[in-house]
């Protein structure tokens, strides 16, 4: 069933360099949605032999943090800064400020880049998700082999069907078909297994470094029946029995301090024995995807290891495995499906396991992939390199962040890391070497960790840890050392130590692009305003639950403006994803529409009357658009449709706030008085 590579690349010679010497081969896997104590080697009932293996060869990181969700992670491990550092502090959305670009900023540089400098080949297979510019047509300014990677393979977007991925790419070109047995986790390791024979028959004289992205086990459940029949079973005692299965085994293992108790079974999910009995099966066998997934994943990997070995290339090559969060409990108690007669496991599902099963799987931990506590940002990270570590199986404590990976590539390869790239200021880096020399551990002592993730905010210094989940709630102090599980709050008893480490994470937050702090606000609102008609004055501006909602409806925009108007935005809502703006350029009044980040403007030929004046813009359920001045149609134009979800960025009046929807600069304020202006919504479609 795997992919036949041959399909889809044929390596090309890369070119001699100088010869690599003791440099080693660096090989980054990273895998999505992956609970801390999923795989075997951390107390995980999933088969993965040789993720095992390559534990069991070198080290084991008990105290390794990532940033809680896809985007940022995947931001900080590639250019060792925090993410908002990289402008990546949310998802792939421009919310107006540096921090929350959506895109990798020209102030950082990756690993590829880096290494690049140094004479490394540069090999890519897997899932990119660090930039919102996604379509075959728009810039390619910011995916791989624009920013470093002499080879890629992969999904330029997030998560989608493992069978017929979108955004499928090849180098810089989207692919449009698959094989007939095309299945994605395999499709990255064998790219992977491709690459490091092909580098060995045509550039041995040369390291390389490959960043292996997976998008297992990320929703949506998508496995072979082969993997799935292993676990059918596994799992039909329930997510309570499992839970206290692995924590029996992790404390047995070494992984977790005996006074670490296991956190009670989070308050959203419902006892196992309490589970209607229709439901268990379907419940088991979404486990048992979930854990096929990741068995897929280590077969792979154990292709990956053999090529290395078959190449003569295994001893000095350095192989990372982490996570890029904890466990997902998107979807709720029972996981979401999002399509009608779908079949789990297949194609025509797109399900997830839900907050019960992602509970399991971030034992013994509080919380999910979003939050940093530390079921959030707790990851496994496994270090392979025979040839450059002594122990073998060992464990180490010592708490680290992704931040370091880059700070350990560049330690490794002998690289340099700029201060400046084209005459522009490169951040430095954040992070430090997994390996450090004598002088670098001396020099380094004890560094505070900070994390912010949509108003989620923490920062670790030493055994202590303070928290925060969502922008209102308060601090929360623990001794990681005492209490990893972080169920004893200890500010009451310790307001001082709490200040002082508030203290730090503010000066974090106002020198690394986190503030404003989440523009959107706490989280995306459950519901909308149920409002159809909407009297706004000019400087009005609609948030969260108070935003219309717009999707699917039509929407009628009609404004009174004052003789001796200008130009600029009478109403935006929206921004450079999803959006909707009225606005007057070069005296022409105009709508955009962005549907999925596709821009589409309705724009009148002639100029509006310099007097007062009356105007008026429909965008129909079918995406028809008619603008009018006066009562008199002066254009009329069609787009894809009306809004396909209410568009994250909120409503302003007179302006577009800080994120632009059309073809103009954020905020473009309006250049007049506006008299009256009223959104009407209709039914939806």
């Amino acid at each position: 069933m795997r992919f036949t590579i041959a399909l889809f690349i044929a390596l090309s010679c890369i070119g001699s360099a100088r010869a690599a010497g003791a440099r080693p081969n660096i090989v980054l896997i990273l895998v999505d949605d992956m609970g801390y104590s999923d795989i075997g080697c951390y107390g995980g009932e999933v088969q993965t032999p040789n993720i095992d293996a390559l534990a069991a060869g070198g080290l084991r990181f008990t105290q390794f943090y990532n940033t809680g969700r896809c985007c940022p992670t995947r931001a900080s491990l590639l250019t060792g800064l925090y993410p908002h550092q990289a402008g990546m502090g949310w998802m792939t959305t421009d919310l107006g400020h540096d921090g929350y670009r959506g895109d990798l900023n020209l102030s950082c540089r990756t690993i590829a880049e880096v290494l690049r400098t140094a004479g490394y080949s540069t090999y890519m297979a897997g899932k990119w998700h660090v930039t919102k510019h996604k379509g075959p047509d728009g810039p390619k300014h910011n995916w791989p082999r624009q920013r470093g990677f002499d080879r890629f393979f992969g999904t330029i977007s997030g998560a989608g069907s493992f069978y017929t991925p979108s955004s499928l790419t090849l180098e810089n070109t989207q692919l449009k078909e698959y094989p007939e047995d095309f299945f994605y986790s395999d499709a990255i390791n064998d790219t992977t297994v491709k690459y490091i024979e092909e580098h060995s028959e045509k550039s041995a004289d040369k390291p390389f470094f490959c960043y292996v992205a997976h998008t297992a086990p990320h929703w949506p459940l998508h496995a072979l029946d082969e993997d799935i029949d292993k676990y059918r079973k596994r799992y039909l005692g329930g997510w309570d029995a499992l839970r206290a299965e692995r924590y029996a085994r992790m404390l047995s293992m070494g992984l977790l301090d005996k006074r670490w108790k296991l956190t009670n079974r989070d308050r959203a999910a419902m006892a196992w024995k309490d589970v209607p009995a229709e439901r268990k099966a379907d419940m088991a066998l979404r486990m048992a995807i979930y854990a096929a997934q990741i068995d897929r994943v280590d077969q792979g990997i154990g292709r990956i290891t053999q090529a290395l070995r078959r190449t003569g290339q295994l001893e000095n090559t350095i192989i990372f495995f982490l996570a890029d969060n904890g466990g997902c409990a998107e979807g709720g108690i029972w996981g979401f499906e999002r399509k009608k007669n779908a079949v789990l496991g297949k194609d025509s599902s797109f399900a997830s396991y839900g907050l019960s099963w992602a509970n399991a799987s971030n034992t013994p931990f509080r919380e999910y992939k979003h939050w940093v506590h530390e079921g959030g940002i707790s990851t496994p990270l496994v270090v392979h390199w025979p040839a450059g570590i002594k122990a073998r199986g060992e464990l180490r404590s010592q708490p680290g962040h992704l931040i370091d990976i880059m700070a350990t590539c560049v330690g490794v390869s002998g690289a340099k890391y700029p201060k400046e790239h084209k005459g522009r200021r490169i951040k430095p880096l954040e992070g430090q070497s997994l390996f450090p020399s004598p002088a670098e551990r001396k020099a380094s002592g004890e560094r505070a960790i900070f994390w912010e993730h949509e108003a989620n905010r923490a920062v670790r210094l030493g055994d202590w840890k303070l928290v925060a989940k969502g922008r209102d709630s308060p601090w929360e102090l623990y001794n990681i050392a005492e209490d990893r599980t972080e169920l004893r709050d200890l500010t009451a008893a310790k307001p001082e130590l709490a200040a002082r480490l508030a203290a730090r994470w503010q000066a974090y937050a106002e020198r690394a692009d986190v503030l404003p702090i989440y523009p959107r606000g706490t989280g995306k609102p459950k519901s909308f305003s149920k409002k159809t008609v909407f009297d706004l004055k000019a400087g009005a501006s609609l948030q969260g639950a108070a935003s219309p909602n717009v999707k699917g409806k039509r929407l009628q925009v009609n404004a009174s403006l004052a003789a001796g108007h200008g130009d600029g935005v009478l109403l935006g809502h929206g921004g450079v994803t999803d959006g909707y703006a009225l606005f007057i350029k070069g005296g022409r009044l105009a709508l955009a529409v962005r549907r999925n980040g596709r821009l589409q403007t309705i724009m009148a030929a002639g100029k509006l009357s310099e007097g007062a004046v009356a105007v008026e813009a429909v965008l129909a359920k079918n995406g028809k658009v008619t603008l009018k001045q006066g009562g008199k149609v002066i254009a009329e134009g069609r787009t894809g449709g009306s809004m396909r979800r209410v568009p994250l960025e909120g409503l302003h009046a007179g302006n577009d706030g800080d994120a632009a929807v059309g073809d103009y600069k954020a905020p473009s304020a309006f250049n007049g008085t506006i008299e009256k202006l009223t959104l009407r919504l209709g039914k939806a479609r």
